[in-house]
């Protein structure tokens, strides 16, 4: 079973592992990120670098030394091109004999109008991989290059971390396998905007999407507003919450959405 938790480094990583790696400005992110590479010979895995990390000399030396591949996209922000490209090289390896892939990807900010809820489309889709295939995902973010906000929400779509921060995003959400994810932690009023866009990229991948609250700490009525209306977002979307407490429950009845009209349906 998937749970949120932090990693002191990259040694730490395991199989089904997606990582949101904020680097430290005055870390060695080539050494770092040579070790992680080097660690997939140790391992058996097939590495796969993907975006600016693979201009890296640093990267290349140790790639040298590695079975691995450098993913040049010609739109590393096309998400359907990117994880097919890794979906591509993980039945390969498969194939050749390899435990895994491990892929690194270093992100570049999002600028185009709708570019968050791409980012966290693509980061969702990431994630489901590395849930299904066993594959370990670094995805590497330079803080300084970053809106604060646009990064608080791209690590809530990543349920592991490394790396120096301020203080942890509020709330998680992972895959815990198809069309399936958990929610961890809490979800008020602070974080119902990345919330909302994060379940509107969970809902432009299926039709109706089952939504863990086994370990939700809250939901205040700010984060239940922000559910149903990222249910609403497209047409014909339904949202299943499991696992919700009586305190939940309760909540969500007193706010009038326990309606046949409203797309959430609080399960049994």
């Amino acid at each position: 079973m998937r749970s949120v938790r932090a990693l002191a480094t990259l040694d730490d990583v395991e199989l089904g592992d997606h990582v949101c790696w904020l680097m430290d400005p005055a870390a060695a992110f080539s050494a770092d990120a040579r070790a992680y590479v080097a660690d997939g010979a140790l391992y058996g895995d097939k590495v796969v670098v993907i975006g600016s990390t693979g201009t890296s000399e640093g990267i290349h030396r140790s790639a040298r030394h590695t079975p691995s591949v450098i993913l040049d996209l010609p739109d590393p922000m096309d998400p359907d091109a990117m994880l097919a490209a890794v979906r591509r090289e993980a039945r390969t390896a498969v194939r050749e004999g390899f435990r895994s892939v491990r892929v690194l990807a270093e992100r570049t900010p999002v600028t185009a109008p709708g570019g968050v809820e791409e980012l966290l489309a693509r980061e969702l889709k990431l994630d489901a991989f590395a849930s299904e295939s066993g594959a370990i995902v670094v995805c590497a973010f330079r803080p300084s290059q970053w809106d604060a906000s646009t990064l608080e929400q791209a690590a809530c779509v990543h349920p592991h971390e490394m790396g120096t921060r301020a203080e942890r995003p509020a709330f998680r959400i992972f895959s815990t396998g198809a069309d399936r994810w958990s929610v961890d932690g809490v979800v008020d009023s602070e974080c119902a905007v990345a919330f909302n866009a994060a379940l509107r990229a969970a809902v432009r991948r299926a039709v109706t999407v089952r939504l863990g609250f086994d370990t939700l700490e809250l939901i205040d009525a700010a984060g239940m507003h922000a559910l149903v209306d990222a249910a609403r977002h497209l047409p014909d979307r339904r949202i299943v919450v499991e696992g919700a407490n009586e305190t939940v429950r309760l909540c969500w009845e007193l706010a009038g959405y326990a309606s046949p009209d409203v797309p959430v349906v609080m399960a049994e």
